[in-house]
């Protein structure tokens, strides 16, 4: 990790916030699976549409491993809800499929600034919701009565809500997935500042996407914070990737003791040495492989 590190630093890359939004977006999609393993072909990648906020049809693809019925992730993919789309996770989400063996739905909600908190919650929710409709299924050919969310980054931070929403609405996920997620409504745990610059995700950038993504006197707000919710009790089972070394870890191990203390069960694994976005570079991270498949392992486990 400290070996890429260095020879990141030595590309000398402009950072996101010296951007604007669609140059950050155009330079993210350049860059986002250089450390990856090509695309595992899968038995079917097909690209669909799903309901967002107000109906609004969203872009999303389907990865399955098989031509089964088969159980359901909704992925929502990282880049501080600013940056990121369906080619960005591709790889990622091609491995969760290949290693569980279920299907993984990756959504393309919409990005800030131009449509700011809380769009992007509201895309994902009523996507998930889409999903659990039995024609949707029956549509896809899929078993949406076994339906998990997760997400990476911001994409985690989603999933969380996502949870929490589908608690209310008496929506039974089996698992939601938390890999490296933001839960707090201000940058200032501990880790935020021992790991705020030359750890791969720069402090000047989480500001930015804050910044892009909603305002400060929002951001108590627990779909921006779901550590923040009034409570977590009766949220689904969480499997929670974090990085010993991303300014998120803090809150991330901080949001399984929260939902551990509300009766939730939580697969929680630290991966030492590791940075944000660690699991998006599996071409030279054994660690991305090992978190990949914890995850699938995961799934299979809460799909029986």
């Amino acid at each position: 990790m400290a070996a890429l590190l260095e020879r990141i630093q030595r590309a000398n890359r402009p950072g996101f916030e010296t951007m604007s939004p669609p140059e950050a977006r155009v330079a993210y999609t350049a860059a986002a699976e250089v450390l990856e393993p090509p695309r595992v072909p899968l038995a079917r990648v097909e690209d669909i549409a799903l309901p967002g906020a107000a109906g609004v049809a969203l872009a999303a693809r389907l990865y399955a491993p098989s031509a089964s019925v088969l159980p359901v992730l909704l992925y929502l993919h990282g880049g501080g809800f600013t940056i990121g789309n369906l080619e960005t996770h591709d790889s990622l989400c091609r491995q969760l499929a290949k290693r569980s063996g279920a299907a993984v739905i990756a959504l393309d909600y919409r990005l800030a600034p131009e449509h700011r908190f809380p769009t992007a919650v509201d895309d994902c929710w009523s996507a998930l919701q889409a999903l659990a409709r039995p024609q949707t299924a029956a549509r896809l050919g899929l078993d949406t009565t076994r339906l998990a969310v997760g997400g990476d980054s911001a994409g985690g931070t989603l999933a969380a809500v996502c949870a929490l929403l589908a608690r209310d609405a008496g929506l039974r996920l089996a698992l939601q997935v938390l890999i490296t997620p933001g839960t707090i409504a201000h940058a200032d745990t501990p880790s935020h500042a021992r790991f705020a610059h030359g750890f791969l995700l720069e402090r000047q950038a989480v500001d930015w996407f804050f910044d892009n993504y909603i305002a400060v006197d929002d951001r108590t707000d627990w779909r921006f914070a779901p550590a923040l919710a009034p409570e977590h009790e009766g949220v689904a089972p969480a499997c929670l990737v974090v990085a010993e070394c991303d300014p998120l870890v803090d809150e991330g191990v901080a949001y399984g003791d929260i939902l551990r203390s509300a009766g939730v069960a939580v697969d929680l694994e630290i991966y030492r040495g590791m940075t944000h976005d660690f699991i998006k570079m599996g071409r030279v991270l054994p660690e991305a492989a090992q978190a990949q498949q914890a995850i699938a392992n995961a799934l299979r486990k809460a799909f029986e």
